[in-house]
């Protein structure tokens, strides 16, 4: 077994005024050379935008890009003819393929948006731009995983499908809760709020552990906790 460990302190930091950001990993004006990915997770950004401010329109291009409010809600557009508003309890993906541009953006005049937005590489390059979202009732991942995301082409029913062998999970544990995750690639694990001990590691809010050469994994909740599971392959 190999485990990496990145505590929430050792993010990257980035404070625009509307944006406050952490990154995982090497991103913008962070560079790290020893964070610059996990396997096929090349981006975890940690985002707060202020009400009434946003990302612009912008472009992307062969990335599967995934984004799970934590609390607000983002206002959604594109040029797929997309125009939504992501919530509490929905995961947007967005493949971008051949190209797309978006924009993002907090309607609110009071609160501030929370929301993880992850990068992943594709399996495959220059595929047909595509747009999923969906709401994934709290029932669902009350200690137990609720799969998020999954492959295109080993789709888990319930989930949004993604270009690459990569399976999102999350899970809301009660105080004192033990269970197991089982491998399908390396896993990242990110705690988005709570105190957990995964493999004899503990992790309290933002913290995160990527492990890799193992089957399964031990996961005990030491404090009511929610935990995001990023299962992925390694690169060749």
């Amino acid at each position: 077994m190999k485990k990496i460990i990145h505590k929430a302190a050792t993010r990257g930091y980035a404070d625009h005024g509307w944006l406050k950001s952490n990154h995982t990993f090497s991103f913008a004006n962070y560079y790290n050379p020893e964070r610059m990915n996990f396997g096929m997770l090349r981006v975890l950004n940690d985002d707060v935008v202020q009400p009434k401010m946003g990302f612009g329109t912008h472009p992307h291009r062969n990335m599967e890009i995934i984004s799970i409010p934590i609390s607000g809600a983002l206002s959604h557009k594109d040029s797929m003819d997309n125009k939504r508003s992501i919530e509490v309890g929905e995961v947007q993906v967005m493949s971008a393929g051949t190209g797309l541009t978006h924009s993002e953006f907090n309607d609110s005049t009071t609160d501030a948006v929370n929301f993880l937005q992850l990068w992943i590489l594709p399996e495959q390059e220059n595929v047909t731009p595509y747009y999923n979202q969906k709401k994934f009732e709290e029932e669902g991942r009350k200690n137990k995983f609720q799969v998020l995301v999954s492959p295109k082409n080993k789709y888990i029913d319930g989930s949004l499908p993604i270009n690459q062998q990569a399976y999102i999970s999350m899970i809301d544990l009660e105080k004192g809760f033990k269970t197991e995750y089982q491998f399908k690639n390396a896993a990242y694990f990110f705690l988005i709020q709570g105190e957990v001990v995964v493999s004899n590691e503990t992790l309290q809010k933002r913290d995160a552990i990527g492990i890799s050469e193992t089957e399964d994994v031990s996961i005990n909740a030491t404090k009511d906790s929610k935990l995001l599971i990023i299962d992925v392959p390694l690169l060749d």
